[in-house]
């Protein structure tokens, strides 16, 4: 059965209580660094806003381990919110209380009131019951567009369905399901993975479900010196996970038993050191220095992922393929982000995976460029794992 979604609710009048990922990074003067969660946000809440809706916000931000710390507030987010919504926007200075109801009890229609920081509670984390119920006091109606903290079972967004009946999922949420669950669960083929980031233990899951649904498996970024050295080659001072060469030879054999094409890097770009003056070489896979660490992907390997990317009509893409974050070390990245978003105008679907892959595509400002950029780290691995994520299995059948 469908899910219940914003589409089927009439929320003219009433209150609707949401929880959001507003957990953004802020600068050093507390102003919102990165508003990508924000926006993604904005077409539910107008939505819900534009129907009527009295609507009551919840998020947390940052880890403040169940106490008050001024330096997560979500005042910055309340302050950019404003910029955002032609409507009344107003800040509660807690999550429960009080206060807090008369707030959402006054609010008219087609109003928002954004509550401060819900792990100023420790009560949010444990999923407590009593607190659960004293945030649904606030709300007539719930809705989920929090993808981003849909693989924790939290007060607001498991605890608090136990008290509320009418339970919805948000534009963003359907949006994050469709593409990382729909699109890659029957996905048009060829289908192709590319997997990076720094280790290999964070993608086994993932690897493992798509194994016998892929064609073709790139792998690059810090992980893939462990496949190398499980090849036997030399990987001098690169990262590698001991205690997973084992895992990366069996996932190469049992890849050749299904069809699945394995890619690894033919050469690569190292370096004596990480640094932004680090001096760079770039050598055969098969002839890295032992004092040298692997810090990118080489140009003929990047020729080689580019010319896979343009055979597939369905691309996922979770971690990037070098230290993106130096700009010596980034071509590799940079150039599978302008290759997907070249890909996406063709008609490919292309998924970017949350967290370093999304900062990726922010930097080469190709955010917008491509099928789907994920809200979510964690909760994106999960879900592609194959994972059941509690929250969202909460939320009504229509």
């Amino acid at each position: 059965m469908a899910r219940l979604t914003i589409d089927d609710l009439k929320v003219k009048g009433k209150r609707v209580l949401m929880r959001v990922d507003f957990n953004v990074p802020l600068d050093e003067n507390l102003n919102v660094r990165d508003d990508f969660r924000i926006k993604a946000a904005l077409p539910t809440i107008q939505k819900l806003l534009d129907d009527g809706a009295r609507l009551i916000l919840m998020s947390h931000l940052g880890r403040p381990k169940g106490k008050p710390v001024p330096e997560m507030s979500l005042k910055p987010v309340y302050e950019r919110l404003k910029k955002y919504l032609r409507n009344k926007v107003y800040f509660a200075t807690d999550c429960i209380g009080v206060e807090v109801k008369n707030l959402a009890y006054s609010l008219s229609d087609g109003e928002v009131l954004l509550l401060e920081n819900l792990r100023f509670h420790p009560e949010e984390e444990k999923n407590d019951p009593e607190f659960a119920a004293k945030l649904a006091e606030l709300g007539e109606i719930y809705v989920n567009d929090a993808f981003g903290t849909s693989h924790r079972a939290h007060a607001s967004t498991a605890g608090v369905t136990n008290y509320i009946p009418v339970r919805a999922a948000g534009y963003l949420l359907e949006k994050e399901l469709h593409y990382l669950q729909d699109t890659l669960e029957n996905p048009t083929k060829p289908f192709t993975a590319i997997f990076g980031g720094a280790k290999v233990s964070d993608k086994i899951d993932v690897i493992e479900r798509l194994l016998s649904k892929t064609d073709n498996i790139l792998i690059g970024g810090g992980m893939a010196y462990t496949f190398l050295k499980a090849q036997g080659l030399e990987i001098g001072k690169s990262l590698v996970e001991e205690d997973k060469l084992e895992y990366a030879r069996e996932t190469l054999e049992k890849a050749a038993k299904l069809g699945c094409k394995i890619y690894l890097p033919v050469d690569v770009v190292v370096t004596p050191e990480i640094s932004d003056s680090a001096k760079v070489n770039i050598v055969d896979v098969k002839e890295i220095p032992a004092d040298q660490i692997g810090v990118d992907i080489g140009p003929t390997t990047t020729m080689i992922f580019a010319d896979v990317i343009e055979k597939s009509k369905t691309v996922l893409w979770n971690g990037p393929v070098g230290v993106f974050e130096i700009k010596q070390f980034s071509t590799g990245t940079e150039s599978i982000a302008r290759k997907l978003a070249e890909m996406t105008k063709q008609g490919v679907i292309t998924v970017v995976g949350g967290g370093d892959s999304a900062s990726a595509m922010k930097k080469f400002g190709l955010m917008d460029k491509v099928s789907h950029v994920s809200t979510g780290g964690g909760a994106s691995l999960e879900l592609l794992s194959g994972l059941e994520l509690i929250p969202i299995t909460l939320i009504s059948k229509k």
